[in-house]
């Protein structure tokens, strides 16, 4: 191909920017503009003009998939084949560098790459070389081994040495210009040289196990030529010319690997848009563009400003949506509006469609895209299921959209980048797994019995006999199952099923003894018949089947890559290396090819849409704290001392959610469609996006649209699961079920309805051990008075205080005797949790010793009822106040919320406050005595917390209990993802969990 041809079809600006000929350029490239035309026909261009050969030239960009399109399009421009084109990743180019010059360094020659998942199994592993006590929380001892691996990482993104942050540390002792007291300066330089010296030991421990991590691999590539000046000059001299795409989207190390590369010729084209820079919380540097411009000021700066994808009016819409970004000016110190870019001209001229559509409820709102897109498929002729996507902010908020698509037949493909071990046909693999392990694994083994993966002809009865046996002999399902016969109406079916899944559990326990996971997973596949069904039904096109086939090709690649890098391949390692990754938030990474699924509309995150284009873009789930998010702070946060780039001024979170949504409406060619709902479940209507407002579309009333003509409605959708239809909810409703209910239904199906044994927790039994320590000292106390009386322990007529004539060490012995050692981690853990009772123990003494209470009631159960439904509780304690009215007492074990030094009050949030709201409302019912005060007592730290619920508070907890259980009476258990998932008993058998 002659150099004119590479020059075809471009505009005057494309043009200028592929022909620039030699030093920095800074190509600000909008939405649409064929940015990824100009980077590839100038690496083209380059070459055939004879400026340089194919190995003088260096591309990055930030995934395999934009270098692998990127090398593809390179292939169709140039008229020969080629050698070492060097087109990669950033990591992947740095990985090929230190393979090269390890020993330059004193790494590892073949060393290994870890991914985050197996940095943590590598703390874990070593955990005991850790000295860590802030980090180290004895509820959960590796409860942030995920937040310090993720710190380490950030922290190599800035450039930051363990050496520089041991020296940061250990200067806070020196210099206190904080304002902060000496005792809180002492605290907080504990804290941060905490973690300098965990980050040190990391460190080494990679070193020591032949591993860098991805962050190392440019903060030691860049650490190489720094220390290495020739082999820095042997890669100058090489690289004539470096391209970079996405160059908003680069960290601070990355664009200092930049820097340095291309002295001193300085032939440097970076291809960015200021408006989509969306990766702030992977470190990207947004201001790395200025930065760019002020390192070289005599860049060449050119705009593209052709949009070839979306109708004028989109583009008209989405610049004046962006512009309240710089509104707050956030860059006005840097000069940086000389670098914006402006709007953008189409060149597909004006037709939008642009709506906004509000509907009732969520599962309305469903409803109303699904009947849109069919309406819209049905006026364009020529349009596909391809042409439709639905945009969701997390990944969370896709289900209900997936299932109002699949109620209506149409084809469709969720696209998360992650959530392979969420994947039905995974998750029974690793119940399988966790099983061989672990026969007691209740949850995984229920699990089995009601997956297709076995096909188990179990009657609903048998099912039922077995949870209620466990239950009530407090034993597993396998040891229910190993005694089904002696069960009182079990079906002789159940036993020949129940007898030829135990079977195959023992055939396959014995051969995880032997073998390799891999060998025992193919296995499990092959003679539980599964793996054959799914090969016929895909056989027959069945789309499920294909799907599954999918998922299990890349969970086998897993297991490969576990085993590779695995000396200890065993089931026993293999489940203890995913829990692991679940821990460190390694959902399980899914490969998608759009170009080769099969037609249907796509439902996505907005992130995982860059780069995308659709004629019609559904943005949903439009309102407050949805879109845009609440900031989430990063769970160990770097020294602002120790930060190297430029931080923004303003409000950096929302405009970045602002960038996002901008992202989200350039995805657009034809139609855009804003949707958004009253109802997604809480006690008050939801409030619309700030975003809706800030485009216009908020008129002074909204209406509600219509969905339900003329469509197969579920009113409501539900999350698939295992229905049993002869179980009922319970007659009798408690705190604890309201709240599992508002977390998530479908984890309140699993534990009050289906009633699934699960395994105990450490801090039950420790909650347990201290609330019966508690009613004993109390009870003997009060027996000593000689005013208790069987369950209900009355306080005498007399208003003297009560006389405290136990010892401390009387309370320790009961302390003793009403230890539970249950489900700790380990002896040193159960004795950390022991020592923290007796301290505990100490503080409430000594408070009681001074400040003696009047107790009426100890453990007391209470039913009352709200219209026809029945609430049922226990107070762990009712006294009775000077005045004669009552307080109710809560224990809490754990320490106290946050002070807020402004407010002077704990922050007690008012979901926080509904448990004691409740029994306020109990206390109206079933006490003479006037309720005047509500106080939870956190036993860990001594302190209480008292309030009293006003009357407009109850009658919203009142309307909230009865809407809540009408929806359990009404069978609605909608899965509802969240953080909260890491805590849940059934998180392992849930396909809808978030990690």
């Amino acid at each position: 191909m002659v150099e004119e041809e590479v020059l075809k079809d471009l505009n005057p600006e494309q043009k200028e920017a592929v022909i620039y000929d030699n030093g920095p350029i800074l190509i600000i490239a909008g939405a649409g503009t064929g940015k990824t035309t100009v980077i590839t026909r100038r690496l083209a261009w380059l070459i055939i003009s004879g400026r340089a050969k194919p190995d003088e030239i260096l591309a990055v960009t930030f995934t395999e998939k934009a270098a692998g399109e990127m090398e593809e399009r390179v292939d169709k421009l140039l008229p020969y084949g080629y050698v070492d084109l060097w087109i990669s990743t950033f990591h992947s180019f740095c990985e090929r560098i230190l393979h090269d010059h390890a020993i330059d360094l004193g790494l590892p020659i073949n060393f290994q790459l870890l991914n985050q998942a197996q940095q943590a199994m590598l703390v874990r592993q070593n955990f005991s070389r850790f000295n860590l006590d802030y980090y180290r929380p004895k509820g959960n001892p590796t409860r942030f081994i995920r937040e310090l691996v993720k710190h380490f990482s950030r922290a190599k993104d800035e450039l930051i040495s363990p050496e520089e942050y041991l020296y940061y540390a250990d200067s806070l002792k020196l210099n206190n210009d904080s304002g902060l007291s000496d005792e809180l300066l002492d605290k907080e330089a504990m804290r941060i040289k905490e973690i300098a010296e965990a980050y040190h030991t990391y460190q080494q421990l990679l070193l020591e196990n032949n591993a860098l991590d991805f962050g190392d691999l440019i903060y030691y590539t860049i650490k190489l030529f720094r220390e290495r000046p020739v082999i820095l000059r042997q890669y100058q001299d090489k690289f004539k010319y470096i391209l970079v795409d996405e160059f908003q989207d680069t960290n601070l190390a990355q664009y200092e690997l930049l820097r340095i590369l291309a002295q001193p010729k300085n032939n440097l084209t970076v291809v960015a848009d200021d408006k989509q820079a969306i990766y702030r919380f992977r470190g990207a540097a947004y201001n790395n563009v200025l930065r760019f411009k002020e390192d070289y000021s005599e860049a060449k700066v050119i705009f593209l400003s052709l949009n070839y994808r979306s109708y004028q009016e989109i583009l008209d819409l989405a610049y004046q949506f962006i512009q309240l970004n710089f509104q707050e000016d956030a860059s006005a110190q840097f000069n940086f509006r000389h670098l914006l870019s402006g709007n953008l001209k189409a060149t597909r001229g004006t037709g939008a469609q642009i709506e906004h559509l509000h509907f009732k409820t969520q599962e309305e709102e469903a409803i109303g895209v699904v009947k849109k897109i069919l309406e819209i498929k049905e006026k364009d002729k020529g349009a596909s299921w391809n042409d439709f996507a639905i945009l969701v902010r997390a990944n969370d908020q896709a289900e209900i959209f997936t299932q109002a698509l699949r109620w209506q037949s149409l084809p469709h493909q969720f696209l998360a980048s992650s959530g392979l071990y969420n994947k039905p046909v995974i998750l029974d693999i690793l119940a399988y797994l966790k099983l061989l392990d672990n026969y007691h694994e209740s949850p995984a083994l229920y699990r089995l019995l009601t997956s297709p993966i076995f096909n188990l002809k179990l009657k609903n009865e048998d099912l039922i006999n077995l949870n209620y046996w466990a239950n009530r002999k407090n034993q597993s399902l396998y040891e229910v199952m190993q005694k089904a016969a002696a069960i009182p109406g079990f079906s002789q079916e159940g036993l020949i099923e129940v007898q030829k899944f135990l079977n195959l559990i023992q055939k396959h326990t014995q051969l995880a003894r032997s073998q390799n996971v891999g060998r025992v997973v193919f296995s499990f596949l092959e003679e539980s018949g599964y793996l054959g069904l799914l090969s016929q039904a895909a056989e027959r096109g069945q789309r499920e089947a294909i799907e599954d086939i999918t998922w299990l090709n890349q969970f086998f690649k897993k297991i490969e890559e576990f085993e590779i890098a695995n000396q200890d391949k065993s089931v026993k390692n293999f489940n203890l290396n995913i829990e692991t990754a679940i821990e460190a938030g390694d959902e399980g990474t899914m490969q998608f090819d759009l170009e080769e699924g099969p037609e249907a509309v796509k439902v996505m995150t907005v992130h995982g849409a860059k780069g995308l284009e659709f004629k019609y873009v559904f943005i949903v789930n439009l309102v407050d704290r949805r879109f845009p998010t609440i900031e989430r702070r990063e769970g160990i946060e770097l020294p602002k001392d120790l930060i190297k780039e430029i931080i923004p001024i303003g409000d950096v979170h929302l405009q970045e959610e602002r960038r996002l949504f901008y992202v989200a409406m350039t995805r657009a060619k034809n139609g855009l469609f804003f949707t958004s709902a009253e109802d997604y479940g809480g006690m008050r209507k939801k409030k619309l996006s700030r975003f809706l407002y800030e485009l216009g579309l908020v008129k002074e009333e909204t209406k509600i649209s219509s969905t339900i003509k003329g469509l197969k409605v579920p009113i409501p959708i539900r999350s698939a699961g295992v229905e049993i239809l002869s179980l009922t909810p319970p007659t009798k409703f408690s705190f604890s079920q309201f709240r599992a209910y508002e977390i998530c239904p479908l984890q309140y199906k699993f534990a009050f309805i289906l009633k699934i044994p699960v395994r105990g927790k450490h801090t039950f039994s420790y909650g347990q051990s201290m609330h019966n320590t508690l009613y004993q000292f109390f009870r003997r106390i009060l027996d000593k008075n000689r005013t208790i009386q069987g369950q209900l322990v009355k306080q005498p007529e007399t208003k003297s205080k009560l006389k405290i004539n136990l010892s401390f060490n009387e309370l320790l012995n009961i302390y003793e005797t009403c230890w539970i050692d249950d489900w700790y981690l380990d002896r040193q853990h159960l004795e950390e949790y022991k020592a923290l009772g007796k301290k505990s123990l100490k503080i409430f003494y000594d408070e009681i010793i001074k400040n003696p209470p009047q107790p009426k009631f100890l453990e007391l159960d209470f039913n009352f009822k709200i219209g026809d439904y029945v609430i049922k509780g226990k107070m762990d304690r009712v006294d009775v106040l000077d005045d004669g009215t009552l307080e109710i007492i809560d224990y809490k074990t754990g320490e106290s919320p946050l002070f807020d030094e402004k407010k002077k009050e704990y922050n007690l949030t008012s979901e926080n406050k509904e448990q004691l709201l409740i029994y306020q409302m109990a206390g109206q019912f079933i006490f003479r005595e006037k309720v005047s005060r509500l106080t939870y007592h956190y036993l860990d730290d001594g302190v209480k917390i008292s309030f009293l619920g006003q009357p407009n508070e109850l009658k919203l907890i009142e309307e909230k209990l009865i809407k809540i259980i009408k929806e359990i009476k009404n069978s609605s258990f909608l899965a509802k993802p969240s953080r909260m998932c890491q805590h849940c008993d059934f998180r392992g058998i849930c396909e809808y969990r978030q990690i």
